[in-house]
């Protein structure tokens, strides 16, 4: 049966009665020499065995006969050559089917097989049949293996040994025999029939490409072998991979109707490179926007970086999505961080930069930053050798001068910093098994809606998700958990964290983040934190408790809404400001603390929820609302929620404005903080002056700057009893500490007040 692709094509030559002039004695190409007058070859009307045939005496030493025509071959299609043959008298010759490869050109194909098995006649009369099988593919069976440039042939064939002895040739016939090499593989087509060759050297791009074309909507089979592609390379066909492949880094497989992690790790035999050329795949083709690990454990020994399996990548800005699966690293030296020393110069003028950098070309993009002067959370976001300077992801607050610094790289499992730009990758339904030897994300320098969502970051080195740059704009985390590798660790000894942010926009909801020593540094405003819950709690008794949300600039437009707070601080500081010190600029305010259950249990009374740490002077707080939270402390009670860190500097409490603390409760806190506030006043004895005082309700020792209302309980008495109808006056910021008022009579009097006071101006 022949297969479609041969239908309709006549493939047996004409009878040798039809003309010698059909039959070349060369290689059968145009203007070679026939038999037609060949004077050593005759036509026989009626032999006994054949009928018509031809008779020829052998006269060289190889004597050839070619059929002139054209003989198509088709990618996939194996064709059967076939000749009946007997010698007749003299010298017995050996007999061989053979063929002229020609390319679409006409020009010859040269390096493949061109003659079939050789068949030595034994004796006069006897008939012997000889045949090939000539195709594309080299598979078993196969004589003469063409691969796809071969386009037709001149079949025929060959007399050699002795000359001098006379035979005759039967006619010759040509078939299709392909059935025979697909009739139990009928839904797929092997790549080896269109001249893939498993070698792990021959470049099989060509016959891969003819084997997705030639599928028709069958799936492609890549049979034992291993299969070198030394280019780009995408099929559109369904692909099975028996045999694996070989590439070059920068060459690209687009699977576009296998897109998944099992086929690519069975395409490379090895799940980390099956892995890291899917990825590549995905950044390289818009066929296709989610890989999908199929529930499959990727077992990782490296840190993937993506400049390294797609070199030519630099931006990309579509929405692509990893998904569905497990990545497991495996310890090993590949993990260890690269730790660097060097001294360098730091200009305020020039707040992202470090100059003449010492030793700068051992120093690596993505380094984080530590030394004096050195916010929390600074990495070098580029560099220039050439020029010695360091371009950094934050200002250091130490102002100018030169300092020596330490760089430190952590390595983590998925590493974009190579790229100038990501934009929209989303990461969901990924388990991150980074069992303390790795770090999980670093984020591309420039991007943004980087998304990770209803996933597990487990036991991550050091870092969980870094930023280096702004690639962290809009990023949204969302529904995952991320577990810490220091879990029995004091709180103050930890060294771990979650992630880091430079830019704006943040989205952090609905997860949870268990002992890390810091969970959040936010840079940037407009962040929003929902529903979360960070632990950071250990075993110890009266236990320090450390920073778990942590703003690094003054005006932050966020909101902290709705979250457990489990033994955590939020701490709000100007620490990535290059002049700290405050200026014509925004200062503390637009954060809302809002619907929180606020917890800690064993900690040491000064412990506070909230705590604000100017690096500079001459600061104050002008918009903040901590409202409706509930706030408990287990095991031992605690002084306050709230206070002012003044290891750098203290605020200007003459500016404050715009504070609200309100609607809060709560349990084993002994000061309670509320603003505004209203205190009762008691006098018993008549005097001209009452004081009120209220140091122990006004948030962050606040002064008592104004009050918005004063009422009397009962009626004002004078000494003898008399009520005194006549209205007081206020004096506010009273007392060393300011947070008193006093109530000024115009005659001594007694009786009970509600005065209502703020540490702040409302506007």
């Amino acid at each position: 049966m022949n297969v479609a692709i041969t239908e309709g094509l006549v493939l047996t030559p004409p009878a040798f009665a039809e003309g010698l002039d059909q039959w070349s004695s060369e290689d059968g190409t145009p203007g070679s020499t026939t038999y037609e007058s060949s004077g050593n070859a005759v036509l026989v009307p009626a032999d006994a065995d054949f009928g018509g045939c031809l008779e020829m005496l052998k006269m060289q030493t190889v004597q050839k006969l070619r059929y002139m025509g054209d003989t198509p071959i088709l990618p996939g299609a194996y064709l059967r050559i076939r000749a009946r043959v007997k010698a007749v008298s003299g010298n017995l010759p050996e007999v061989r089917i053979a063929g002229y490869a020609v390319t679409g050109s006409g020009s010859h194909v040269s390096g493949v097989v061109e003659v079939g098995p050789t068949v030595a006649l034994q004796s006069y009369g006897e008939v012997v049949e000889v045949s090939a099988i000539v195709g594309t593919g080299s598979r078993d069976g196969v004589d003469m293996s063409w691969g796809l440039d071969a386009i037709y042939g001149h079949f025929g064939l060959d007399l050699t040994g002795a000359t001098g002895g006379v035979v005759r040739i039967d006619d010759i016939e040509i078939e299709d025999v392909t059935e025979a090499f697909l009739r139990e593989l009928m839904g797929w087509v092997d790549v080896k029939d269109y001249g893939a060759v498993g070698d792990g050297v021959t470049d099989n791009v060509a016959a891969f490409n003819a084997a997705d074309q030639a599928a028709n909507g069958r799936k492609v089979l890549v049979s034992e072998g291993n299969y070198y592609l030394g280019s780009s390379i995408s099929i559109s066909s369904p692909v099975e991979f028996v045999g694996t492949l070989v590439m070059p880094v920068a060459a690209k497989l687009a699977l576009m109707s296998s897109f998944d992690f099992p086929t690519y790790a069975a395409a490379f035999g090895d799940e980390l490179a099956g892995f890291k050329k899917a990825l590549q795949a995905l950044f390289g083709y818009t066929d296709h926007n989610v890989l999908d690990l199929k529930g499959r454990r990727v077992e990782v020994t490296e840190p993937i970086r993506i400049e390294e399996i797609a070199p030519d990548l630099s931006s990309f800005s579509n929405r692509r999505v990893l998904q569905n699966g497990q990545i497991n690293v495996i310890a090993g030296s590949g993990w260890d961080d690269d730790v660097v020393t060097s001294q360098a110069t730091y200009s305020v003028s020039q707040s992202m930069q470090l100059t003449s950098v010492a030793n700068i070309a051992n120093i690596p993009v993505g380094a984080r930053i530590t030394g004096t002067g050195v916010g929390r959370e600074v990495y070098v976001r580029s560099k220039n050798n050439g020029a010695q300077t360091l371009y950094l992801s934050q200002p250091l607050y130490g102002g100018s001068g030169t300092r020596t610094y330490t760089f430190t790289r952590h390595q983590y499992v998925l590493d974009f910093s190579g790229m100038e730009k990501l934009d929209r990758f989303n990461i969901a339904n990924v388990e991150f098994l980074c069992n303390g030897a790795a770090s999980c994300i670093m984020l591309a320098p420039d991007g943004q809606m980087f998304q990770i969502r209803d996933s597990y970051v487990v036991r991550p080195k050091d870092r969980a998700i870094t930023s280096i740059g702004r690639g962290c704009q809009d990023l949204l985390i969302d529904g995952c958990q991320f577990l810490s590798d220091e879990m029995l660790v004091p709180a103050q000894d930890r060294k771990s964290m979650v992630l880091n942010v430079n830019a704006n926009d943040s989205k952090i909801r609905d997860s949870r983040f268990v002992r890390f020593g810091t969970a959040f540094v936010l840079n940037g405003s407009g962040h929003l934190i929902v529903g979360n819950h960070w632990f950071q709690g250990d075993e110890e008794t009266s236990g320090v408790r450390v920073a778990g949300l942590v703003f690094t600039q003054t005006n932050v437009q966020s909101a902290v809404t709705g979250n457990y707070i489990d033994n955590s601080v939020i701490e709000w500081t100007n620490e990535h400001d290059a002049e700290p010190d405050f200026a014509s600029e925004y200062s503390f305010g637009g954060l809302t603390v809002t619907g929180n259950t606020c917890v800690c249990i064993n900690v040491a009374p000064w412990f506070t929820w909230l705590s604000i740490k100017p690096y500079g002077p001459g600061h104050f707080i002008q918009g903040l609302s901590v409202t409706n939270n509930v706030f408990k402390s287990l095991n031992g009670s605690v002084d306050r929620i709230e206070k002012i860190d003044t290891s750098f500097a203290d605020i200007d409490r003459s500016r404050v404005r715009n504070v609200v603390f309100e609607g809060n409760m709560f349990n084993g806190i002994k000061e309670i903080s509320q603003n505004p506030v209203m205190v009762e006043v008691n006098q018993s004895a008549a005097q001209t002056v009452w004081t009120a005082d209220a140091s122990e309700y006004l948030p962050f020792a606040g002064w008592a700057r104004n009050v918005q209302g004063l009422i009397a309980e009962g009626m004002v008495r004078d000494s003898s009893g008399a009520r005194i109808d006549a209205m007081p006056y206020v004096a506010v910021e009273q007392g060393a500490a300011k947070n008193q008022i006093t109530v000024n009579w115009p005659e001594a009097a007694k009786g009970r007040l509600q005065v209502t006071l703020r540490m702040d101006n409302p506007i």
